[in-house]
C-alpha cells in the first residue's frame, strides 16, 4: 500500500507540472523517466535532488548489462549504477531523452517555479539540428564541476545553472532542450517528461 501511495504521489506531482508550464519552454523530444530513490538511496542522484546542493547535476542513462541498469554520474565526480529490481522498474519503458541521456539538478539561478529544479537532454541540440539527426544522434555533452556542459563535436558550451543557455554560440543557436521535472527531495521521487 505504501508503494502504491508513493507512485500516486509521483504521478500527481508530474501531472501538476504538466498543467502549469508555458508552451514552448520545454522540449517536444521524447522523454519519460520516473525513479523512486527512497528504494535505492543512491547518493549520486540524491545530491542532485537536494535543493541545498545547487549546482550539482546528475547525468542519467540506461544500459543492458545482464539486465537493465541505470547509470548516475555527477558533475562533482560521483558515479553509480543500479540494477532495476522492482517489478514496476522492470516493466517501465524509460525514454531517456532523444538518445539515452538526461541531466537533472537544481540550478543556482532560481528561475523555475519549482525551486530551480531542471532536466535537460544530454545531446547538443545545435549539432542535432545542424545534422538533422533526431533518429540516432551522437552528440552527447559532458559536464564540468562548474556547471558547464560542453559538446566535443561543435565546442558549444551550455550553462546548466542558467536554463541551459548557450554561452559561445551564434545568433541562431539554441540552449539545451529542457524537460518537465519534479522531485520530492534527495531520497524521494524524481519525475522527468515531455510536455504533452
Amino acid at each position: 500500500m505504501k508503494r502504491l501511495f508513493s507512485y500516486l504521489l509521483l504521478l500527481t506531482s508530474y501531472l501538476s507540472l504538466v498543467g502549469c508550464n508555458d508552451e514552448g519552454e520545454y522540449s517536444t523530444w521524447p522523454c519519460r523517466f520516473s525513479y523512486d530513490n527512497s528504494l535505492h538511496l543512491d547518493p549520486t542522484l540524491a545530491s542532485a535532488m537536494n535543493i541545498d546542493s545547487r549546482g550539482v547535476f546528475c547525468k542519467i542513462w540506461e544500459s543492458n548489462m545482464g539486465g537493465l541498469v541505470l547509470h548516475f554520474q555527477s558533475n562533482q565526480g560521483g558515479d553509480a549504477t543500479h540494477q532495476q529490481v522492482t517489478e514496476m522498474e522492470r516493466l517501465t519503458n524509460y525514454i531517456l531523452g532523444i538518445n539515452n541521456g538526461i541531466i537533472v539538478g537544481f540550478q543556482t539561478m532560481n528561475t523555475q517555479p519549482n525551486g530551480g529544479f531542471v532536466a535537460y537532454d544530454a545531446q547538443c541540440p545545435n549539432c542535432v539540428r545542424r545534422e538533422n539527426n533526431t533518429i540516432n544522434p551522437r552528440f552527447p555533452v559532458s559536464m564540468s564541476t562548474s556547471g558547464i556542459a560542453s559538446c566535443a563535436v561543435c565546442g558549444k558550451k551550455y550553462d546548466l545553472n542558467n536554463s541551459g543557455i548557450v554561452q559561445n554560440g551564434e545568433e541562431s543557436d539554441v540552449g539545451l532542450q529542457k524537460y518537465l521535472a519534479s522531485t520530492t527531495g534527495p531520497n524521494g521521487f524524481l519525475s522527468v517528461g515531455t510536455k504533452r
